[in-house]
């Protein structure tokens, strides 16, 4: 009982909160609704505008001029003052080359001889012994003693005596006497005044023929045509599509890329045109493409390729007349991969393959 009643509520809720949200009454089993509430809708509007008012300027005429010659003075007269160099005359001097001398001779000392006689030796005397022949065996028995005397001894010595000591004889010489040439002041160095005429030249001078005037010139506004976009259509009504409810999810887009770019290969656009273009103008629903690569390379450069790719796909969207704010790009990098293969793993080119991938899947909005 209390089952039954558990479901019946239920029910009753569902149905309630059905019709509040406005979804299909008695929908097919299976089908899937999305929310769509409707875009403000947009147009252009073309205006021309004045960017630049309308205003008088004021020409300036430049003043003219006529050329005049005129004789002005360059240099003043005056005076010169001109050196008169002094005159000299040559003039021989007398002068004492070597003055005069007394020589001198000598005249030499002269000498005599003389002799003196010395007593070399004194007289002298004295007792002599003598041994004369006898018979007796005695010595002094036989010796005779006699007194003798000696006679001084005398001896001449010659020498020599001064006669006239060295004298001196003064011999004069006379001096010698020469000339030099000498320049001597005839006619002294003066100062001579000498005029010097003024010089003039003619000059050529600009003089104002016509004052500087102006002149008026009305310049006129300058307008700009400019488009702007104007709401023509409010949205936010709230609408439920029915989608398949595979659309949901993530979905492969077959597309492909050029290598190591973001550029869409015209066979990709050719599945673009066939897949996403006939659902977005068929629906107002919103889809999020998410695009993603393998393992291989640099992690922050796969995610920046992967964000580009997705914004390729958005913007050629965009090119084909699809509202911007229905389409949301994400690049995953290699952070989503289906298979093994992740940095390190050896895979072949099939398992890369199947992680360079971009799917896409129905928002509700």
């Amino acid at each position: 009982m209390k089952t039954n009643l558990f479901l019946c509520l239920t029910f009753l809720l569902g149905i309630g909160y059905a019709q509040a949200q406005n979804l299909p009454e008695n929908p097919e089993p299976g089908k899937c609704y999305v929310k769509c509430i409707t875009k403000d809708e947009f147009k252009e509007v073309t205006e021309t505008i004045e960017v630049y008012p309308a205003y008088t300027k004021l020409e300036v005429v430049p003043a003219t001029y006529k050329t005049v010659e005129e004789r002005v003075l360059v240099k003043e007269a005056t005076k010169e003052l001109v050196y008169i160099p002094a005159v000299y005359e040559t003039v021989e001097v007398s002068y004492i080359k070597k003055e005069g001398r007394n020589d001198l001779t000598v005249n030499p000392a002269t000498f005599g001889s003389d002799s003196r006689t010395f007593e070399v030796y004194p007289k002298t005397s004295g007792w002599e012994y003598k041994e004369t022949a006898c018979g007796s065996p005695n010595k002094e028995d036989c010796v005779v003693a006699c007194f003798v005397e000696y006679p001084a001894q005398y001896k001449d010595v010659s020498f020599t005596t001064l006669a006239n000591d060295a004298t001196t004889n003064n011999i004069p010489v006379p001096e010698i006497t020469t000339t030099y040439k000498k320049q001597v002041i005839k006619t002294p160095a003066r100062m001579e005044e000498r005029e010097i005429p003024a010089k003039y030249a003619v000059i050529k001078r600009q003089v104002l023929d016509t004052p500087a005037t102006t002149r008026s010139v009305t310049v006129p506004a300058k307008t700009k045509t400019i488009t702007r976009t104007v709401l023509a259509k409010k949205g936010g009504i709230t609408t439920w599509e029915e989608v398949d409810c595979g659309l949901l999810d993530a979905n492969v887009l077959p597309i492909f890329y050029e290598l190591a770019s973001a550029r869409i290969t015209p066979a990709s656009k050719k599945v673009i045109d066939e897949t996403l273009l006939p659902l977005l103008k068929s629906k107002p629903v919103s889809i999020e493409l998410m695009s993603h690569t393998d393992s291989r390379g640099n992690d922050d450069y796969n995610m920046s390729l992967s964000q580009q790719r997705a914004n390729s796909v958005v913007n050629y969207l965009v090119s084909k007349g699809i509202s911007r704010s229905r389409l949301s790009a994400k690049g995953y990098g290699e952070t989503r991969l289906v298979n093994r293969c992740s940095n390190g793993v050896e895979c072949s080119e099939a398992e890369h393959q199947k992680n360079r991938r971009t799917e896409f899947r129905v928002l509700s909005n």
